[in-house]
């Protein structure tokens, strides 16, 4: 499947933190991912948001946990990322998929973003 998004993010959000991963192109025709944990209160999310910015991210995919995710896609939408949002549940399914959604989330995303 052709590369689509260059720089994206995946994000699976708890109640008491989020976990990203972010991948990028590395300079030499792959990819490199970073993963990095944050707290799910305000100020610490805008650390997120100048993380993500920093590594030029434009396409942020989350994961829909209760509730939990709508205060981040706030303060996302607000900082003017393109947000999707997926059932867990329905990534997992996809043929050839592994079962580490974190990881699967930005690889998905950049191929089949338009």
């Amino acid at each position: 499947m052709d590369l689509l998004v260059d720089r994206v993010a995946g994000l699976a959000v708890g109640k008491d933190e989020v976990v990203a991963a972010v991948r990028t192109p590395n300079g030499s025709g792959g990819r490199r991912q970073e993963i990095r944990t944050y707290r799910t209160f305000t100020p610490v999310l805008k650390e997120l948001v100048s993380w993500l910015g920093a590594e030029g991210v434009t396409e942020v995919v989350m994961e829909a946990t209760g509730q939990y995710w709508l205060p981040i896609w706030y303060v996302l939408e607000d900082a003017g990322f393109n947000l999707k949002l997926v059932n867990a549940r329905h990534v997992k399914i996809l043929p050839g998929r592994k079962t580490d959604l974190l990881t699967e989330l930005p690889e998905l995303t950049a191929q089949l973003s338009a």
